[in-house]
C-alpha cells in the first residue's frame, strides 16, 4: 500500500512508536530500492511549485508562505461552505495540513508554518512525526486528496473539522535518490480525521488535536 505520511500518526504524543514502526515499513522499499520507480520533482530541491494552500487573505494576519516541491500535491474539495467562519476554520485547516507535509518534504533549517497553524499536543505530535521522516532517510511524492469536509463549532469557541482523506496516489520515496516504490492502494488508505481547531490572540485556527480512523467505512469510495 502506500507510505505517505499519515496524518492520524501524529493524533497524539504516544504516536511516537507507530511513527517509527511505520516508517520501518515503509522506509525499507524506498531505500536502496534498485526497481524504484523515479519520479520528477521528488527531490526536495524544487520549491518553485506553490502549495495549493488557501491564498493569503485579507484578514491582516502576517502568514509564513508555505511551499510544496514539485511532485507533492495536495487536493482539498469544498473548502467554501459560504459561511464566512466555516470558511476561515476550513482555509487555517488546508494550511495546517500543507505545514506538516512542507516540513517533510521540504529540507530547511526552519518551517515556520509547522508551529503557526498547530499547537499544544497537536504541534508536539506534529514536530516528532515529522523528524521521523528525517532520521528514516524518507519523504513522500504523490497526490492527497482530501474531502468531505464539515465545520462544527463547540462550546467555548472550538471548532472541529472532519473530512476524510484519500491516500492510494501517495507513495513513499527516498530522501537522497527520490527513488518511488509505487504500490497499488486499498482500503486503509482511506481516512476519517476529525481536528479539534482552536482560535488564538491572533486570529489565526490552529490545530490543538486529531483523531483518526485508518480504513474507515464512510470513507470508502
Amino acid at each position: 500500500m502506500p507510505c505517505r505520511p499519515h496524518l492520524f500518526l501524529f493524533a497524539a504524543a504516544a504516536a511516537t512508536v507507530s511513527v517509527v514502526l511505520s516508517l520501518s515499513a515503509c522506509g525499507g522499499g524506498a531505500e536502496g530500492d534498485q526497481g524504484g520507480e523515479k519520479i520528477a520533482g521528488a527531490d526536495t530541491g524544487d520549491r518553485k511549485r506553490r502549495s495549493p494552500s488557501p491564498a493569503a487573505s485579507d484578514d491582516g494576519i502576517d502568514r509564513p508562505e508555505i511551499k510544496l516541491p514539485k511532485g507533492v500535491e495536495n487536493v482539498f474539495e469544498g473548502g467554501e461552505t459560504g459561511d464566512a467562519k466555516k470558511d476561515a476554520v476550513l482555509a487555517d485547516h488546508e494550511r495546517m495540513i500543507n505545514s506538516i507535509d512542507e516540513a517533510i518534504t521540504v529540507d530547511a533549517k526552519k518551517h515556520p508554518a509547522l508551529e503557526f497553524y498547530s499547537a499544544g499536543d497537536a504541534l508536539v505530535s506534529a514536530a516528532t512525526y515529522v523528524q521521523s521522516f528525517y532520521d528514516a532517510g524518507v519523504t513522500w511524492v504523490g497526490l492527497t486528496r482530501y474531502y468531505d469536509q464539515q465545520v462544527t463549532f463547540l462550546k467555548g469557541g472550538a471548532a472541529a473539522v472532519t473530512y476524510c482523506g484519500d491516500e492510494t496516489k501517495a507513495y513513499s520515496a527516498n530522501r537522497k535518490s527520490g527513488a518511488v516504490k509505487k504500490t497499488p492502494g486499498d482500503s486503509d488508505d482511506y481516512i476519517s480525521y476529525n481536528v479539534r481547531m482552536e482560535k488564538n490572540t491572533s486570529g489565526v485556527w490552529q490545530a490543538t488535536s486529531v483523531t483518526s480512523e485508518e480504513g474507515a467505512q464512510k470513507c470508502q469510495p
